[in-house]
């Protein structure tokens, strides 16, 4: 039980990284500031009309949300890592509390976007104007001349109202982009606040010191980066073998072809190594040796099954 408890506290510690996932989600903010930012000048118009003016802000503010969310959580590989992780071994290898870290990784990165997009609609207030406009309280405005109701306050946020209405008017848009100001920057604490209570429990979680988590990012961001081009020159490679076997010969460039005389690629890889390196990974140790990934697993056990065949 205790190997367990520790093998789970290490995997929660995973995904929090410190400066690649800081320097990516201060991007992705940054990236829907400016996209909100061109919805507001370009697209938003508020329609001025009761009901729509409610459901229109809402939608606003909760549809572009709802989509970047989702863009997200697709974009993010460990989604896809999961997946192919419960369709091919079901949850032999992932415990309960893993996979919670896991799908709590995804929806916290994928939610950086939504949550800046939410803040800056609320700061900027146009959406919570036009949404709320109707709903103002007439009993709390002094003076306010009778025969008006909610769809005179519907056209608020718009510039055609009565010209006894604009002192009012004035009074309510600022009223309530107050409103919609001080939830963003609550919203802003409160995201402030979580920052800080999941640095701390990525601090208190990690079984691993400052040096070797750190060695550990580089580890995995190395192997990707050489994993990906090694795969996609050994992908030209074997369509190269491939078309010269059809076609006799392969048109090739100078540095393709000293690619071919340099390496020898014959066949594609069996399915069965691609498993055993693709889905997710829980940090284990070998004998007090760290394995850093899936791909470090299947070397470690291939140095350890040729060690024996050697030995026999």
């Amino acid at each position: 039980m205790a190997s367990l408890i520790a093998e789970n506290f290490k995997f929660v510690s995973l995904f929090f990284k410190s400066k690649d996932v800081m320097i990516f989600n201060g991007l992705i903010a940054l990236g829907t500031v400016a996209s909100q930012e061109v919805y507001s000048v370009f697209a938003f118009s508020c329609p001025c009309s009761p009901e729509r003016n409610y459901l229109y802000g809402l939608t606003a503010i909760g549809v572009p949300a709802l989509a970047v969310f989702l863009i997200g959580v697709m974009l993010n590989r460990n989604t896809w890592k999961l997946v192919f992780e419960c369709r091919t071994r079901g949850s032999r290898s992932l415990s309960s509390t893993a996979g919670f870290a896991l799908l709590g990784s995804i929806v916290g990165r994928a939610m950086v976007a939504p949550f800046t997009w939410t803040i800056i609609s609320l700061l900027r207030g146009e959406p919570y104007v036009c949404a709320l406009s109707e709903f103002v309280d007439l009993t709390s405005l002094d003076s306010f001349p009778g025969g008006h109701g909610a769809g005179t306050l519907a056209r608020f946020p718009c510039k055609d109202v009565p010209a006894e209405m604009k002192s009012f008017k004035e009074e309510i848009v600022r009223r309530l982009k107050y409103e919609s100001q001080l939830l963003g920057w609550l919203l802003v604490g409160l995201a402030a606040v979580i920052v800080f209570l999941l640095m701390c429990l990525k601090r208190c979680c990690s079984p691993l010191g400052n040096h070797q988590e750190a060695y550990w990012s580089q580890y995995r961001s190395s192997e990707n980066d050489l994993f990906q081009r090694t795969a996609e020159v050994h992908a030209k490679l074997l369509a190269a073998t491939n078309v010269k076997q059809f076609f006799g010969f392969v048109a090739l460039d100078k540095e393709e072809r000293e690619q071919v005389k340099e390496f020898a690629v014959e066949d594609a890889t069996p399915s069965l190594q691609w498993n055993k390196i693709t889905g997710v990974y829980l940090y284990r140790e070998n004998k007090g040796v760290p394995l850093y990934s899936r791909l470090h697993k299947w070397a470690k056990d291939m140095t350890n099954a040729n060690l024996d065949t050697n030995g026999k």
